[in-house]
């Protein structure tokens, strides 16, 4: 098979490059006889950092066909990499490795209390187990995922149980992402230094400059509570729904104050269908944020969060292509000219 090429203008910096695949790796050394795939605006691959392929409503089990169908969908909106914190079961050994599915990582399966989360999907445990439970995740996994509250109603994980737990990971050479909705629960994942906070609905906006020190990563998931938010309006008055009605209305404010503060901010989509990060970098851009800005946490800022180079010599050799700089006008991400996924082509328009 030849060597595919690309050529254009790489973002983030926006500099002219010309790029070979070799193998799964970008080279600018030149390969005679190399396929020029596209020329364009160059994005090194689009980043889903919260979702969860595989099962659609708890508490489906993981189900393979549809995990891969999932990650289809994935590929096709320019996904070349994904984060799954929270997963319905253990991954196959292809997930995140076959040439037809992006890269992943993930975090295994949810840890919650007893009477928290959603049935059939958390692995759950008291909370003098959270830090045992949390290492035997981590050993396995690059990341565990917490949920250190749930319903408004809920008692919220105790921050020293958060700490023993960020300290047991991390020891382990892990990372920890918790899902947090409420003010109480949000405050004290800041004060564990957890790594990613997922949500963050309610959090209070004094502790984004400790966020932005400490490098605890935001990922709001924005676009599904605005796209769930007129469905719940509907509903008949209620604790809850003014719980997540005023949380929801509240979310946009607190993304563009995490900006302002230089939180590191991640797109991620989390429900189904998948392949709807596009929506989310733009919910995110319609917050304020630059349009660079809410590319990048769907881009370069999440794929460098994940460990991973963008488009230089030696990088991952993943690429969507594109007409125009998709950061003036952002709907150019819904038109890509095509997308390389470990330097073969996954796509190309027409």
């Amino acid at each position: 098979m030849p060597v595919l090429k690309v050529r254009g203008y790489a973002l983030p910096e926006g500099e002219p490059v010309e790029l070979f695949a070799d193998g799964d790796r970008w080279t600018s050394d030149p390969v005679k006889n190399a396929e020029l795939i596209g020329e364009g605006w160059l994005v090194p691959g689009l980043v889903d950092v919260h979702t969860h392929p595989g099962a659609e409503e708890p508490p489906d089990p993981l189900d393979e066909q549809m995990l891969r169908d999932d990650l289809h969908r994935h590929v096709a909106s320019g996904v070349t990499l994904i984060r799954s914190p929270g997963l319905a079961g253990d991954p196959p050994t292809w997930f995140g490795n076959d040439a037809d599915v992006p890269r992943a990582v993930h975090a295994g399966r949810w840890i919650a209390q007893h009477g928290q989360f959603v049935d059939g999907w958390g692995a759950r445990f008291t909370l003098d187990n959270f830090p045992q439970a949390a290492a035997e995740q981590a050993r396995k996994t690059e990341w565990v995922k917490l949920i250190a509250d749930w319903g408004p109603e809920d008692d919220p994980v105790p921050l020293e149980v958060l700490q023993a737990v960020v300290e047991a990971v991390h020891a382990e050479g892990a990372r920890v992402a918790v899902h947090s909705q409420n003010a109480v629960g949000g405050a004290a994942a800041v004060a564990a230094r957890v790594d990613s906070l997922e949500h963050g609905m309610g959090l209070p906006t004094g502790l984004l400059a400790r966020m932005a020190e400490q490098g605890t990563a935001l990922t709001p998931t924005l676009s599904v509570f605005l796209s769930s938010l007129p469905e719940v309006q509907s509903r008949p008055d209620s604790a809850r729904r003014e719980w997540y009605v005023n949380g929801t209305l509240a979310h946009p404010g607190l993304v563009a104050a995490a900006g302002e503060a230089g939180v590191t901010i991640l797109a991620g989509t989390d429900s189904h269908p998948t392949g709807g990060i596009v929506d989310e970098i733009q919910a995110l851009a319609d917050t304020g944020l630059t349009a660079h800005l809410a590319l990048g946490a769907g881009s370069w800022t999440a794929r460098s969060y994940l460990g991973l180079p963008g488009l230089v010599d030696g990088g991952p050799a993943d690429a969507v292509i594109y007409q125009r700089d998709p950061r003036n006008d952002l709907s150019e991400l819904r038109r890509p000219l095509a997308v390389l996924l470990r330097g073969k082509l996954a796509y190309r328009s027409g």
